[in-house]
């Protein structure tokens, strides 16, 4: 099947090249973001691949739909910037990866709080000047402290698990989780209000949804205990920007680790060393020693890489051969599965 993947960077092509020597797919690369402005690039094609920064609006759907695509794979498992809805008018399909690598994700979460908490960052830049003291750099351990998870999918427990690794005290924040799975995972339900009060560290492990929109705002925020550390390696309007500022200057947060952004889009994945950040906010946030901000890396592990190429690409056949895609299809009416 003919497919244009947009967006595209050098480990995508590598991972995707690789795998689809068992598919035989006709792979064709752009490196613009598909949005209404990019989307005459896909006439002709059957199928589009995207990534989480394409905008895959209603009028770009009907654009994709003129131009004869009757499938959109996403290579992610978020799906928040399709118009679902529309894709079902137009009869569109659209699938995506539902599970890669919780490892990675996980594994990225734990890297922020390890480096926020040691000053792993500060340290680097200090002694590559040949600065070797010490002062500032105080950490805290992480054996018997409390890490609140919101949101226990794969990503979430997987979490859980490293860090009942640590020695820490883990509570957690899903209606979901069945009381079973809690004692397995060493973990105490609770509701956000109480894990905004006791955590010592917050990590976000949520789709964004109408309801988990600007989960941590600033009522939120202000609920947390003085000097707890905020992490996100969900997606980047679990968190409200402005709130997040504010709550980092007056000194209430006492660090923040962010691999993603709400207005990440047009920003995270590019090169901009040359230019003028144009984002206020994210120019300030960087400003801060006790935040560290990584471009929505937290997926990018050769493991990772190659499930999401592989997940995607069999998606692809499965969509040409007419056979049943229900793990990796989504609809406009569907609940997102964790």
């Amino acid at each position: 099947m003919r497919i244009a993947f947009f967006d595209t960077h050098r480990f995508d092509r590598t991972a995707f090249e690789e795998a689809n020597a068992a598919f035989g797919h006709e792979l064709t690369w752009f490196e613009p973001r598909l949005t209404p402005q990019t989307v005459g690039l896909a006439a002709g094609f059957p199928g589009v691949c995207s990534f989480v920064n394409d905008r895959l609006d209603g009028p770009c759907l009907q654009a994709l739909a003129q131009g004869g695509t009757r499938l959109v794979a996403l290579r992610s498992a978020g799906f928040n910037h399709v118009d679902l809805a529309e894709a079902a008018r137009l009869g569109m399909t659209v699938v995506r990866v539902p599970e890669y690598s919780p490892e990675a994700v996980a594994e990225h979460t734990a890297a922020l709080v390890l480096a926020l908490n040691r000053k792993v960052h500060r340290a680097y830049a200090r002694v590559r000047e040949w600065n070797f003291s010490l002062d500032g750099l105080v950490g805290f351990d992480l054996h018997g402290k409390t890490v609140a998870l919101v949101g226990l999918g794969r990503i979430g427990r997987a979490t859980a698990r490293i860090f009942h690794g640590f020695g820490c005290r883990l509570l957690a924040v899903d209606p979901q989780l069945k009381e079973e799975d809690a004692r397995r995972l060493h973990l105490e339900p609770v509701a956000l209000p109480e894990a905004l009060a006791r955590a010592d560290i917050l990590s976000l492990h949520l789709p964004l949804t109408p309801g988990t929109r600007h989960l941590i705002d600033a009522a939120a925020l202000a609920r947390m205990k003085p000097g707890a550390m905020l992490i996100n390696t969900g997606r980047g309007a679990l968190i409200d920007s402005q709130a997040l500022l504010a709550a980092l200057k007056s000194g209430h947060l006492g660090a923040a680790g962010l691999d993603v952004y709400e207005e990440e889009e047009g920003v995270f994945f590019q090169d901009l060393s040359g230019q003028v950040l144009q984002d206020d906010v994210l120019a300030r946030l960087l400003t801060f020693p006790n935040v560290l901000i990584t471009a929505h890396q937290g997926f990018l592990t050769r493991e990772a890489l190659g499930a999401i190429a592989r997940t995607t690409l069999e998606s692809i056949r499965r969509f040409e051969r007419g056979e049943p895609l229900e793990a990796t299809e989504v609809r406009a009416e569907q609940v997102l599965p964790r």
